[in-house]
């Protein structure tokens, strides 16, 4: 008979993470074949892709900071400075990077998550929809994902 005893560890562990990353996947693939047809394709891998805007005197005036995974565009970060923001922008950081990801790695989707204080009319005023609402997270703020189809 196998013993069920088990010592449960909370410490960060990068190698471990490491490992349950690799162990996660293998048993993911494993299980579904779309993962499968992954294998050995441009789409396997994440790719970052970030797209700067940088103003006259060198300074950082918005960036866009995500990755290209599976034909989707993830996009992590998106920010304007308060000089520049109601300038366009925005608009242009998010169409270049949907841009970049369909012509150049052949995305078909965009996601983003992003709270109540911060930009969902933003999205949904260039073609986003709302897929997931998550109130209280954190507690008082309401998380929304969004979703696009490209091209």
């Amino acid at each position: 008979m196998v013993s069920r005893m088990f010592r449960l560890v909370t410490e960060v562990d990068k190698a471990r993470r490491d490992l349950l990353r690799t162990r996660l996947r293998e048993t993911n693939t494993a299980a579904s074949p779309v993962l499968r047809s992954l294998r050995g394709t441009p789409h396997e891998r994440e790719f970052p892709l970030h797209v700067w805007a940088v103003d006259g005197e060198g300074g950082l005036a918005g960036g866009l900071v995500g990755h290209t995974w599976a034909t989707w565009l993830h996009v992590t970060y998106l920010w304007v400075d308060d000089r520049h923001r109601g300038t366009g922008l925005g608009t242009r950081l998010l169409t270049a990077a949907e841009r970049t990801a369909r012509e150049e790695r052949g995305c078909a989707a965009a996601r983003v998550e992003t709270w109540d204080f911060q930009a969902p009319g933003f999205y949904t005023g260039r073609g986003y929809e709302v897929v997931c609402v998550i109130p209280d997270y954190p507690p008082g703020i309401t998380e929304y994902t969004l979703v696009k189809r490209l091209g």
